[in-house]
């Protein structure tokens, strides 16, 4: 079956053919053609022939490749859509082929840390230089100029059926601001615009640590009270850590923060609040990981903000208790005890 595309509309590419990358894709195909990237060649011809991915029937808008150049070739505007700890590698085939007409607007929540050789067994010092956002990697592994990030409660399962949502685009280029919410504007999607890109990442990262936290006190059978006071002091702390990192703690109490860490540490569709959920059951940090179709960001994320924070000796303790949660079995019995028992001042400060 050839390839079948709705003609005068421009070619959008995506890559990344995972559930948020099929998503984006879907989004995009209501007003654009669009070019998805897979590495799978199998995924690809399911792509174009079968015309399914993940059980989702794709638009005809949409045609896959597993070529990078067909990709930069076709497109102005593509999105970038990987797991964090595969941006790098991805940005390595694809930014030799870029040019500054491209824009780049990435759809993925987490940080690079392929500075140090493997962030899985690591325990050393981490600093804030050893750590880049996936806007970072893009600069330094091409020369695209204008770069912008996809931020938002942007849970896929909701969004391909159809329900509706809203997402910003950061960057700190207004063109590219308004040219991510003119291809992404739809009667189900509203796209509102930020000049604060580093406060977008970084809160789209952190919250994912607060919903893999969210879904192990769910799967510990405890209620809506510590649920909800978990995610209300892990915003506090995060949006802390968010302002000592240089974000614009605003960002945090926007769409790409509150909204966003709502639909993270409280649904089920969530893939953070999901392997909280199992860990809290139960299961063990390596089997869940084994397991697991695609990559819980928050775990990464877990770890990469506490080893920061005691490189830096900040005190983060949500952050610090649940990664002797998840790391080294740290029972809730004991954490909640510690967590009750921490002297906070006062319940909000203005300036966090």
């Amino acid at each position: 079956m050839s390839r079948t595309q709705v003609k005068q509309r421009p070619t959008v590419g995506v890559i990344g053919a995972g559930s948020f990358g099929l998503t984006v894709a879907q989004l995009l195909a209501i007003s654009n053609n669009v070019l998805l990237f897979a590495r799978d060649p199998l995924v690809v011809k399911n792509i174009n022939d079968a015309r399914t991915l993940l059980d989702v029937s794709i638009s005809p808008s949409v045609s896959g490749t597993s070529s990078y150049s067909e990709v930069a070739t076709a497109c102005e505007v593509i999105f970038p859509v990987v797991p964090s700890d595969d941006f790098r590698n991805m940005m390595k085939n694809l930014g030799p082929l870029l040019s500054p007409r491209h824009i780049l607007i990435h759809g993925t929540k987490g940080l690079d840390t392929s500075r140090v050789r493997d962030i899985g067994s690591f325990s050393g010092k981490l600093h804030r230089e050893d750590v880049r956002t996936m806007s970072e990697v893009i600069y330094e592994e091409s020369n695209v100029l204008r770069v912008g990030c996809l931020s938002g409660p942007n849970l896929s399962k909701e969004i391909l059926e159809g329900q509706p949502t809203a997402t910003v685009i950061a960057s700190e280029y207004d063109e590219v601001v308004q040219i991510g919410i003119d291809l992404l504007t739809s009667k189900k999607m509203f796209v509102f615009g930020s000049s604060d890109i580093l406060g977008a990442e970084l809160a789209g990262a952190f919250k994912n640590i607060i919903a893999v936290g969210s879904g192990f006190l769910r799967g510990k059978g405890l209620g809506k009270n510590m649920q909800g006071l978990f995610i209300t002091r892990g915003l506090h702390e995060i949006t802390f850590f968010g302002g000592l990192l240089g974000a614009d703690k605003s960002a945090f109490l926007g769409t790409a923060g509150i909204a966003d860490l709502i639909a993270t540490a409280t649904s089920s569709s969530s893939r953070n609040f999901t392997f909280g959920f199992q860990l809290g059951q139960g299961r063990s940090l390596k089997e869940i990981m084994e397991t697991s179709d695609e990559l819980a960001e928050g775990i990464r994320t877990l770890k990469i903000a506490y080893l920061m924070a005691k490189t830096e000796k900040i005190r983060l303790p949500i952050i610090e208790t649940l990664y002797k949660i998840v790391f080294e079995n740290l029972s809730l019995e004991v954490a909640l005890d510690f967590l009750m028992r921490y002297p906070y001042s006062r319940d909000v400060s203005i300036n966090m």
